[in-house]
């Protein structure tokens, strides 16, 4: 029995030094186990930008500080994150309305907008001289705007020079007539030249070939000579007035064809590598309720407007009915056919101006600010050039918000490592038999 006995006090014995190294273990290690490290500072788990140099509760809140060990960054961040990184609990990214997605690899067609203004077809314009010196009788299309079609009379001209080749027709259609049966050898071939190059002179002053067998036929001259339109189209321009004397250098009137027009359209100087020659376009007439009419591009200029930093393009269309009219106003659009890019919404990029940010999901409610170059807009995605990698999950929405909550973060640390301050971002304490320095607009030192 007694052996028994001192069998039962050896167990206990030995049972209460393994408690006692269990519990001198555990004060080594500190929470979870860790060893004993010395803490930098306490700090508010949802708002880590309040740092506190002993325990306590966060003033805004009420969540109890956690400490931060030397060698530790906050709990759980992961590494490598950029300066501005937040944290955001869920229960806070539900309430501000943050929304996630993913950069992606897209394709598909783009479009490129512009403002484009009708102008006339340069090479449809004709500016309308006389061929002789004269005088003009009448004027038939007395207005600019006027509709003329092809050999329609334009004026009379009364030309000494017309009148007098007339006349030589007329002799020399006499003398063919004479001689006509003449026995002399080549004297009937001589007379029918002559012939010809009287009527060759006369067509060469743009007689018609009807005018001229009038003149044959009823063997009398014409003495205002009607000058008919080369095209058919619309008087840009008029300078023909009754009893006005013209020269070959007199310009009477300037027609255009109006059935095709050019658009020249003003592109920005960051989309025109995105236009080509041969492209489709679409030109919309905002005043006639949208409609709509398909283009192609005919010619690019080869130098940027200084003033606008634009591109002007032109495009070349049919006008049927005449609804485009020179000088008015268009949009144009054109189609642009992309291969696959990397993308993220429009929405998940902060365009601050100097900077274009977006904000990448680290996990544990860490939300990382990353600079970003984009490209073209593609829709409602916009182009990604550098900064982010397919797959990473990002802040669609919200980023507002989370952007202030990150700038507030980072102005704390740049608090926290002013000369003077804290690691909580307040005034360090004086050491001990030192005195407080003098502070601009202050007196003298003080305790």
């Amino acid at each position: 029995m007694k052996k028994i006995l001192m069998a039962v006090g050896m167990a206990a014995l030995v049972a209460a030094g393994f408690g006692a190294g269990l519990q001198y273990s555990a004060r080594r290690a500190g929470p979870a186990g860790r060893e004993a490290r010395r803490i930098l500072y306490w700090q508010d788990p949802m708002h880590p930008a309040y740092k506190a140099d002993k325990p306590g509760v966060a003033p805004d809140c009420g969540m109890k500080l956690v400490p931060v060990y030397e060698g530790e960054k906050e709990a759980g961040a992961p590494a490598g994150m950029a300066e501005g990184t937040v944290r955001i609990d869920q229960g806070r990214q539900q309430l501000i309305g943050v929304r996630y997605g993913e950069v992606e690899m897209t394709s598909g067609g783009g479009t490129v907008r512009a403002v484009g203004k009708v102008a006339v077809d340069e090479t449809r314009v004709t500016k309308i001289h006389p061929r002789v010196e004269g005088w003009i009788e009448k004027v038939r299309a007395d207005f600019t705007g006027a509709r003329v079609e092809k050999g329609q009379a334009l004026l009379t001209i009364y030309s000494p020079e017309m009148l007098a080749s007339e006349e030589e027709l007329l002799l020399a259609v006499k003398a063919r007539g004479i001689l006509k049966g003449s026995t002399m050898a080549g004297t009937a071939a001589d007379s029918e030249t002559l012939v010809a190059a009287a009527r060759k002179r006369l067509e060469l002053w743009e007689l018609s070939g009807a005018q001229i067998e009038e003149i044959e036929r009823t063997g009398r001259t014409v003495r205002a000579v009607e000058m008919g339109a080369p095209v058919s189209g619309y008087v840009l321009a008029r300078n023909a007035f009754p009893g006005q004397k013209v020269t070959p250098e007199t310009e009477l009137y300037t027609v255009a064809d109006l059935s095709r027009v050019w658009v020249m359209a003003d592109v920005f100087e960051a989309d025109a590598a995105e236009i080509r020659m041969g492209q489709s376009a679409v030109v919309r007439l905002p005043y006639e309720g949208g409609r709509t009419q398909a283009a192609r591009v005919s010619y690019i200029q080869p130098e940027v407007n200084a003033a606008t930093r634009t591109l002007q393009v032109r495009l070349e269309l049919a006008n049927p009915g005449m609804r485009l009219k020179p000088e008015m106003y268009v949009d144009v659009d054109f189609a642009t056919g992309t291969g696959e890019r990397l993308t993220v919404p429009a929405e998940a990029v902060l365009d601050s101006g100097e900077r274009k940010t977006v904000f990448v999901d680290r996990g544990n409610g860490y939300l990382e600010p990353r600079q970003v170059e984009t490209g073209q807009a593609l829709g409602e995605r916009v182009e990604i050039v550098k900064g982010l990698k397919r797959g990473e999950r990002i802040v669609t929405s919200g980023t507002f918000l989370v952007d202030s909550e990150s700038q507030l973060k980072a102005a704390a640390g740049a608090m926290a490592g002013m000369p003077g301050m804290g690691a909580a971002g307040k005034a360090a304490p004086p050491e001990k038999g030192k005195k407080m320095p003098a502070m601009p607009g202050m007196g003298p030192e003080h305790d």
